[in-house]
């Protein structure tokens, strides 16, 4: 089924909608750029997918055309009235009103491997990412449109780490397709964007517990990242912290964001054990 491009600031005139700067609402607008993430996502006739954040429809449409079935979470109720007039020729959709940190996964998809379809605000960026690849049902494949010095920060590019990018690596394999301008976007946002894949691993590196201690001491170390790890993780690992440390083998005068996501996984390992 071809498309005709959505005109966006039409839409919301229509349906006396104005953009919320709260829920970080910048509208993808240009067809192009939608019709590229399909087929950057991959989406293919026999995919689940779930979309967060269907705004007006733009994407959601577009992925339905390509997906067995599409299910799409929008947590504004003033964008319903003219989402469901766009997306009444679709019956392999389910609309979900709701917040998506609010809903497990599970109750959406009773099994793994269903794709991820998101333009996601900075603002619930790693909320979002944790949320969805912490689940007992998690996807195969999430492909996130954010701004560029997120995805950028998120692949440690600076070669930095940080929570973010820990949070991602240590589940899935990322990486950057495309860059998105920011007019594109209406309204227009201050900052350019970026599509981010993550191809999520069948099995990540550490056990659910070795995970949740790996956390506990990431968030107590990067809470404190001028700190050096002897001082930051004290207070979590007490008596243990220098026999953790050595048999990660990691010194105890770095910082947590000069450790890389092996280090991080060995200390996860060493300190649940």
């Amino acid at each position: 089924m071809a498309l005709e491009p959505l005109h966006v600031p039409s839409l919301l005139r229509q349906y006396g909608i104005q953009p919320q700067k709260s829920l970080g609402q910048n509208f993808l607008a240009d067809h192009h750029a939608l019709m590229k993430i399909v087929r950057e996502a991959e989406v293919s006739a026999s995919d689940r997918v779930l979309e967060i954040g269907a705004g007006l429809g733009s994407l959601t449409r577009l992925l339905c055309t390509h997906a067995a079935h599409v299910t799409a979470v929008e947590i504004d109720d003033r964008l319903y009235p003219a989402l469901e007039a766009v997306l009444r020729p679709f019956d392999n959709l389910r609309l979900v009103k709701g917040d998506i940190l609010a809903i497990p996964p599970g109750e959406l998809f009773t099994e793994d491997g269903y794709l991820v379809v998101a333009n996601i605000p900075y603002y619930i960026t790693s909320a979002v990412i944790r949320h969805l690849l912490e689940a007992a049902v998690r996807p195969r494949r999430m492909v996130l449109t954010m701004q560029r010095e997120v995805a950028e920060r998120i692949l440690n590019q600076a070669e930095k780490m940080s929570l973010l990018s820990l949070s991602v690596q240590v589940y899935g394999q990322a990486r950057i397709v495309s860059h998105i301008p920011a007019a594109c976007f209406y309204p227009q946002p201050l900052v350019d964007s970026s599509v981010l894949i993550i191809d999520v691993y069948d099995q990540p590196a550490l056990s659910d517990e070795e995970m949740r201690v790996m956390f506990t001491l990431a968030h107590a170390a990067f809470n404190q990242k001028r700190k050096m790890l002897r001082n930051s993780l004290k207070p979590v690992l007490g008596e243990a912290l220098v026999a953790v440390l050595d048999r990660a083998g990691i010194d105890s005068r770095q910082r947590p964001e000069a450790l890389t996501v092996e280090d991080w996984v060995r200390l996860g390992k060493e300190a649940e054990s």
